[in-house]
C-alpha cells in the first residue's frame, strides 16, 4: 500500500516520531532495513529474518531495503545502530534483533533519531513459538507507525479441491502449517470464520445434503447447524457471533435467510424472489447483508438491511459479479467482490459512498472468492489451478502467493489474540 509520512502530531503516537498515515492522498512508502542477526543462534536468526522481511513485505506500508546495500559492520553494531551508515542507504527505520536459546529480543530505530531504539521488545522463546513471536513482533511495528494493528499471526482458510471430495484446511496467513479442518471424505465447501476466530463454519455433503455444519477452527467433530432439504451454503456470521446468514432453498428457489449460530433455528427470511439469491456477507456494522442475485438478468451484488426489505443493487460494472466480503475498517463501506470482463475473472472493490472502484488483480490467470485481512489492508484470493494469493487492498504491489494448490472459498480470519 502507498501512504505518506508525515510529522508526528499525536495521530499515532504521543511523541515526536514518524507517523504513517494511511489514510492522506500523498503516495509514498517507508524504507526500512532489516539486517539479518550475526550474532546469538544464527539458526532461529534465519528463520526470524525470513519470517520479518515477509510481514514488513507485506504489511502494505514499508518498502523492505535489499540487505545487499547495507554499509553497516553488523558485527561491530550488535543490536545498536550508527544512523550516518543507515541513513546513507535511505533507511528510515532499522530493526535489529538477537536469538538466544530462551529469548528474542527486538530493537526498532528512526534513523532520524539516533542511535537510542524507539521501540523494543523482549519474548520468551518456547518449544515452536519462534514464528509467533515474530509476528507480534511485527503487529508492533505497524501499531506503532500506523495507530492500526497488523495482521500477522492471523489465519486463512480456504477450500483445497479434490477429484472426487474437497476439504476445508486453514493455514497461518502467510501459507505456515496448513491443516485440514474437516475430517471426512466428502465434499466440503465454503470455510466461514467465527467473529472470534475459534470456529469454522463450512458446509459438507457428509450426509448426501449440502448441510451447514460449525466446528472447532483446528478442527474435530462439527456440530449440523442447518440441514432444510436443499441448499443450506454460505455462511456468514453476525459481528457478535450470535447469528448466521446463509441460502436456504427448502421454500423453493434459493434465498437469504438468518439463523441461530447455535441450533440453526430460523430467526428471519430477508430475500423472497423468484430469482436466485446466494453467497450473502454481513457488512461489519452488523446493519446490512451484501449478497448476490440474478433477478435483475446476470448475477449482480445487492444490499439488503439485516433487519429485512427492500434489496437494492450495488454492483453495476459489466454482467458478471459475485462473492461479497466486506472490509473491516471502521468508518468505510467497501466491499470486495468477483467480476469478470474480458473473459476473466477478477478481483475488484467498491466504496459504496464514493463510488471509487479499484482493481485488485488484472491479467494474470482467473481470480475469485476475495476476504480482507483483519484490518482491511489486504486482500486473500484463489487464482484457479494456481492456489491461495494476497495482495494490497489498495490496488498497488503485486500479489504474493502464499498456498500452492487448487483452493477456492478463501475467508481470511481474525486477529490474533496476544
Amino acid at each position: 500500500m502507498l501512504l505518506s509520512l508525515a510529522t508526528g502530531d499525536g495521530t499515532a503516537r504521543a511523541d515526536d516520531g514518524v507517523v504513517i498515515d494511511v489514510n492522506a492522498q500523498k503516495k509514498g512508502t517507508y524504507p526500512i532495513a532489516l539486517p539479518t542477526a550475526v550474532d546469538g543462534d544464527t539458526n532461529a536468526a534465519r528463520e526470524i529474518a525470513q519470517v520479518q522481511s515477509f510481514d514488513m513485505s507485506v504489511a502494505g506500508v514499508f518498502k523492505v531495503l535489499e540487505p545487499q546495500s547495507f554499509l553497516a559492520d553488523l558485527k561491530t553494531e550488535g543490536l545498536g545502530i550508527d544512523p550516518q551508515k543507515w541513513k546513507d542507504v535511505g533507511a528510515l527505520g532499522v530493526i535489529k534483533f538477537k536469538a538466544t536459546p530462551t529469548d528474542l529480543e527486538f530493537r526498532l530505530y528512526e534513523v532520524s533519531k539516533g542511535a537510542t531504539p524507539v521501540l523494543t521488545k523482549t519474548y520468551k522463546r518456547a518449544g515452536s513459538n519462534t514464528r509467533q513471536l515474530v509476528h507480534r513482533w511485527a503487529n508492533e511495528v505497524v501499531k506503532y507507525y500506523t495507530g492500526e494493528p497488523g495482521f500477522f499471526g492471523s489465519k486463512i482458510a480456504f477450500t483445497v479441491k479434490g477429484k472426487k471430495a474437497s476439504a476445508i484446511y486453514a493455514m497461518d496467513f502467510d501459507g505456515n502449517g496448513a491443516y485440514s479442518v474437516s475430517n471426512n471424505s466428502s465434499t466440503n465447501i465454503l470455510p466461514a470464520f467465527s467473529p472470534s476466530g475459534g470456529q469454522i463454519a463450512y458446509t459438507s455433503f457428509m450426509r448426501n445434503n449440502p448441510d451447514l455444519y460449525v466446528g472447532a477452527a483446528g478442527g474435530g467433530r462439527p456440530k449440523k447447524v442447518s440441514s432444510h432439504s436443499g441448499m443450506n451454503t454460505g455462511a456468514s456470521w453476525s459481528p457478535d457471533g450470535s447469528k448466521i446468514a446463509l441460502t436456504l432453498s427448502k421454500d423453493g428457489s434459493p434465498d437469504i435467510y438468518v439463523i441461530s449460530a447455535s441450533d440453526g433455528s430460523v430467526i428471519k427470511r430477508l430475500t423472497n424472489d423468484k430469482a436466485i439469491d446466494t453467497s450473502p456477507a454481513w457488512a461489519p456494522d452488523g446493519g446490512s447483508i451484501a449478497f448476490v442475485s440474478d433477478r435483475n438478468g446476470g448475477p449482480q451484488i445487492f444490499l439488503v438491511s439485516a433487519s429485512g426489505g427492500a434489496a437494492r443493487q450495488i454492483s453495476f460494472n459489466g454482467s458478471y459479479n459475485t462473492t461479497p466480503t466486506w472490509s473491516p475498517r471502521a468508518g468505510k463501506k467497501i466491499v470486495a467482490y468477483t467480476t469478470r470482463d474480458g473473459g476473466r475473472y477478477d478481483i475488484v472493490t467498491l466504496d459504496l459512498d464514493s463510488k471509487a472502484m479499484v482493481r485488485i488483480t488484472q491479467g494474470e490467470g482467473n481470480n475469485e472468492e476475495p476476504s480482507f485481512s483483519p484490518n482491511g489492508r489486504a486482500i486473500a484470493f484463489a487464482r484457479t489451478g494456481q492456489g491461495v494469493f494476497i495482495a494490497n487492498a489498495d490496488g498497488t504491489g503485486k500479489a504474493i502467493k502464499v498456498w500452492s494448490g487448487s483452493a477456492t472459498g478463501v475467508d481470511w480470519g481474525p486477529a490474533p489474540k496476544d
